[in-house]
């Protein structure tokens, strides 16, 4: 049996938008486009929904996204956070395991899908599902070397469970990788901030923030590490473990 159904998802090499490659495949675009633009409007409606907190109308919107576009993972991956927040506030298993179904549904469609790959490890998580959630990762940077994405996400999982050093080493792999990945940046920064390292963890922002200056929070930790104006209490997170909806549409990196 298998013990490890997201690891064996995750290995899928094959999903929906393969059946482009068929006879006909002008007319499947063309179809994927319709459904691509209904799709975008209803998940637009169903983060408003859910940042309203109305989940089972978010839930029906992204339903409806996924029926309208089968091939675009975000609908999948919305009906996976909401379901994810429903369990978690109500402490429903049953919304858990469909949380758990769906995030699996969006990386069949998309392997690279970040989101996906960080709300199913911290589902796994919190279900003390730790071994899952670290190979579930661990396959994902095995699969995907060129990804640095997929190091920042492992580096997250390793500092959670308080492995900084390991996470520390990580994310320099990532930044090998990529070198303007701005949430390696991020994240090592906030590492080295813990550690003691204020002018490292300070060049680390700096440049992340030179890179992508729309990052409110980390314009808040460059300021108190300056001591500057609108500094905040440079205890919180840069990098925030959680799960998100997704509102526009994420391609897949092969």
């Amino acid at each position: 049996m298998d013990t490890c159904p997201n690891c064996r998802r995750a290995d899928r090499g094959l999903s929906a938008i393969d059946l482009l490659r068929l006879t006909g495949m002008g007319l499947l675009i063309s179809l994927v486009g319709c459904g691509s633009f209904a799709a975008q409007g209803r998940n637009s409606e169903g983060v408003r929904l859910f940042e309203q907190s109305q989940y089972q109308q978010a839930l029906q919107q992204f339903q409806e996204a996924t029926y309208a576009d089968p091939t675009n993972p975000n609908g999948y991956y919305n009906l996976a956070a909401t379901y994810h927040r429903l369990g978690r506030l109500e402490r429903r298993q049953s919304d858990l395991d469909q949380a758990e179904n769906y995030y699996n549904l969006c990386l069949d469609r998309n392997p690279n899908h970040v989101e996906c790959y960080r709300g199913l490890a911290v589902l796994l998580a919190e279900q003390g599902r730790k071994d899952e959630a670290f190979r579930l990762l661990e396959g994902w940077t095995q699969r995907q070397p060129g990804l640095a994405d997929a190091r920042v996400e492992l580096a997250r999982l390793n500092e959670e469970y308080g492995n900084r050093q390991a996470a520390k080493e990580i994310l320099i792999e990532a930044l090998a990788v990529d070198p303007n990945n701005t949430r390696a940046l991020s994240a090592l920064g906030k590492i080295r901030e813990d550690a003691g390292d204020a002018a490292q963890a300070l060049a680390n922002y700096q440049r992340s923030f030179n890179l992508d200056n729309r990052q409110p929070q980390l314009a808040a930790r460059l300021a108190a590490l300056q001591g500057g104006p609108g500094g905040a209490d440079p205890s919180g997170p840069v990098v925030e473990l959680g799960t998100r909806v997704a509102e526009r549409s994420t391609e897949a990196t092969r």
